[in-house]
């Protein structure tokens, strides 16, 4: 991916300046610095987002926000932070080890709401986060009836802190409809204060399928902004916040190139193609990485022997340790992983139009997930019809997950959509062979076995016995053992750290400052 050059900004500013430009000088959105001669100042960029590791997570969003940030953050001439709301669920250990700033109010409709300002540091990265009893202290994240009012205080709020941290940043990195409004904040009540100017603001899709969808009535109930301005956010007949960002973010940006075209496709867009094929220009896409200090087979305590691509020995050894702790027969025939939430979008019907295929082929499964309980009950009846051959835990147990990635021979994500996906890239970690649909991220990550450099195995159309053929293909090659552990090797070899990720991203915000 590339973006176009920019000029040195240094370059461009006039020499003889005064005094007052010996300290700081504004040309355009980056904020130069002249300490040293020509020295430029990191350029400093706000994440935005509803949750992150290590503070709270539901799903990939955390890990994203957990992880980008720190990449970015070792890099030259970077300073990244995050703010996100102070949920119950933060401990009281890492709360104690938080500074408070100060607090302030935060318009929300006709109520000024309280907002407390805290800070802490992880590694390289500042965390601010942001409290109020009454929108965060509950048990859970999302789910509630007045999401909407909760998330749109969370990002006024975002905007209302920036004049209190002694820190501007040149861009909000903004995540999913929980922060869609900040950009539509920004553009109709903040951008022409002096202390906002030139801030630009990008938005990340990363599930269009939750667009943040409510009544006309929250425009004046909760927003504030002057009804002539409804324009931006109403979409057949509702407000819809992701339409808002769409319509006033500088860029948008999903988690994979694949992703950012099929969102432009009605199949995959939930209606949302329609504003974004105005901006279709203007959208990047880029991969997602993992966390590869966090998933390393060399290292993983969560795994009964360590290995790598180099030595793989190990990985029969955690075969070997996850049949056992199954309770499955062990057979010269493959150990299926799925580790997944059991819902549509997953192909789970796929599964299970063809699991019993799959069981006469003599597969092990070992399964891992939750969601919708006609998918639970289908997995239990095949463990009691099955025993010998099929391990279902229902739930997320994440120590679990990790041993299935290390003693799975092949991992099974045969996804209907699939905007990034990271089970794939850590099961290649810990040298799991994939199969998956060639959809979003999978078909950006996951390159089939029978061309050159594959590193697993795919199919395309959204088919149970295509899925199957796939299936059978690695089955037939984890036959042959040389060819197999070679397959396995490379898998393992495969870079999907975020050092990638991160150069894509810095490229990106470079052409946003422009």
């Amino acid at each position: 991916m590339s973006f176009r050059n920019t000029i040195g900004i240094t370059d461009a500013l006039p020499q003889g300046t005064g005094s007052q430009n010996d300290w700081g000088v504004s040309c355009g959105s980056l904020h130069l610095c002249r300490l040293e001669k020509g020295q430029v100042s990191p350029m400093k960029i706000l994440f935005a987002s509803s949750e992150a590791l290590p503070f709270a997570a539901s799903g990939g969003l955390a890990d994203v926000v957990g992880s980008l940030p720190a990449a970015l953050s070792q890099k030259k001439d970077m300073d990244c932070r995050v703010v996100l709301p102070l949920y119950r669920s933060i401990t009281p250990e890492v709360r104690n080890r938080m500074t408070f700033l100060k607090d302030i109010n935060v318009e929300v409709g006709w109520r000024k709401q309280y907002c407390g300002i805290y800070t802490i540091a992880v590694g390289s990265v500042t965390y601010y986060l942001l409290d109020n009893p009454y929108y965060f202290m509950r048990d859970g994240m999302y789910g509630f009836y007045d999401d909407c009012e909760r998330f749109i205080f969370f990002s006024r709020a975002v905007l209302e802190i920036l004049p209190e941290l002694g820190w501007k940043p040149n861009i909000i990195h903004c995540n999913d409809w929980q922060t869609a409004m900040i950009p539509v904040f920004y553009r109709v009540l903040y951008q022409y204060h002096q202390e906002y100017e030139n801030i630009r603001i990008l938005y990340t899709i990363h599930n269009i399928q939750y667009q943040g969808v409510y009544g006309k009535e929250v425009i004046t109930e909760l927003m504030g902004i002057p009804t002539y301005h409804t324009n931006l956010l109403e979409f057949d007949g509702m407000v819809n916040l992701m339409k808002g960002a769409i319509e006033t973010a500088d860029r948008i940006t999903t988690v994979s190139p694949t992703y950012a075209k099929e969102i432009l496709d009605p199949w995959y867009s939930y209606g949302m193609d329609r504003a974004l094929v105005r901006r279709q220009d203007g959208i990047v896409g880029i991969l997602n990485g993992i966390d590869v200090v966090g998933y390393n087979p060399e290292t993983d305590p969560n795994i009964p022997k360590h290995y790598s691509a180099t030595k793989i020995q190990g990985k029969k050894d955690c075969r070997k340790a996850l049949l056992e702790e199954c309770h499955l027969t062990d057979t010269n025939a493959p150990v299926i992983g799925i580790v997944t939430r059991f819902v549509a979008h997953k192909g789970i019907q796929l599964v299970q139009q063809t699991f019993h295929e799959m069981l006469q082929m003599g597969c092990r499964f070992v399964i891992l997930g939750s969601g919708e309980r006609l998918y639970e009950d289908f997995f239990r009846e095949m463990q009691a019809e099955y025993p010998e051959q099929v391990h279902v835990t229902v739930g997320f147990v994440p120590a679990m997950a990790r041993r299935i990635y290390a003693g799975a021979d092949i991992f099974l994500m045969p996804s209907q959509n699939e905007p990034c996906g990271l089970a794939q890239m850590v099961a290649m970690r810990y040298g799991t062979i994939p199969v998956v649909r060639e959809t979003g991220g999978l078909k950006d990550s996951v390159f089939d076995a029978g061309g050159e450099n594959g590193n697993g195995f795919t199919f395309k159309t959204y088919d149970a016995y295509d899925m199957l053929d796939a299936v059978k293909r690695a089955c037939a090659l984890f036959g042959d053992k040389r060819k197999w552990n070679a397959l396995v090797r490379h898998a393992m070899k495969c870079d999907y750290s975020w050092n990638t990720s991160a150069e894509q991203y810095m490229e990106l915000y470079r052409s946003v400052l422009g």
